[in-house]
């Protein structure tokens, strides 16, 4: 067996467990997902990472395990293990950096999928092989590259936009400009030799982040009317919100320990005492 296809079987290896242990504990689950407060107000920076080996579902786990072993064999042939790894890797991350970007302000948003690692690998391997065909999704057609690229980045531009499911767009985008940019930096002829099914992908969804950069207005997620809608707010308003909830929570226990001694509290204050130690 060719030291490629170990690296990859080793990939869906840690997918598979990681998963697993997901699906059995929902405590597992809930520590290692990405969660925007977890990560900018709790400074948990690992989810950036281990969400990407969580999934939702078996369903969920073998598509992206299936689409990286039919791309990431040719891509490992042309590049190498190391530009590999920091493609797979470097487009989770970047698929994850362009959600927190775009979710910031909403605190309870949460995701997992190695889709953002598998973009980014699709993406590199449409950049490197020119008259590539990719198969039309789940359908036994084959396209050319670049309108492949071209379909797949409307898709996820209009579902960043629109919001109307419950995939991680986001993540999908950012994988994919992450991953064709680190495979140009590793064999940037290929700009000149593949340049229109490079620039068909990456002109759409750069020009498509810089104008939420500039314009944020005109992206518009989540509700800040009351009702049954739920309220977001911004980052600094939810930390401050929560250290004052915090507070009020330790001065009763405190106020209950001066009263009646730390025996009377009962298990659940005293896990509270002992997370809100260790912040």
């Amino acid at each position: 067996m060719a030291i490629q296809l170990i690296v990859v079987i080793i990939i869906m290896i840690a997918n598979l467990m990681y998963s697993y242990k997901g699906f059995k504990e929902k405590s597992f689950f809930d520590k290692y997902k990405f969660e925007i407060d977890s990560i900018l107000v709790y400074k948990e920076y690992i989810r950036l990472i281990s969400s990407g080996f969580l999934h939702v579902d078996w369903l969920h786990l073998l598509f992206n395990m299936m689409t990286l072993y039919a791309f990431a064999e040719s891509l490992l042939l042309s590049l190498g293990i190391g530009p590999f790894l920091l493609i797979y890797f470097g487009s989770l991350l970047g698929g994850n950096l362009l959600s927190l970007f775009i979710h910031k302000e909403h605190g309870d948003y949460s995701a997992v999928g190695a889709s953002g690692a598998v973009c980014g690998v699709i993406f590199a391997s449409i950049a490197m092989f020119p008259g590539m065909e990719v198969s039309l999704f789940i359908l036994p057609v084959f396209v050319p590259s670049w309108i492949f690229g071209l379909i797949f980045v409307a898709i996820s531009l209009y579902g960043v936009k629109s919001k109307q499911d419950n995939i991680g767009h986001e993540a999908h985008l950012g994988g994919t400009i992450s991953g064709m940019t680190i495979a140009l930096l590793f064999n940037p002829k290929m700009l000149l030799v593949n340049y229109i099914s490079i620039l068909i992908v990456l002109i759409p969804a750069l020009a498509f982040i810089s104008l939420i950069i500039y314009k944020p207005h005109l992206l518009i997620i989540g509700s800040t009317s009351s009702g049954n809608k739920k309220r977001y707010y911004n980052i600094d308003h939810l930390y401050n919100e929560q250290k004052v909830n915090q507070q009020k929570e330790i001065d009763l226990i405190l106020e209950k320990i001066g009263r009646t001694g730390m025996n009377s509290l009962s298990k659940k204050e005293k896990d509270k005492l002992e997370e809100y130690s260790k912040h």
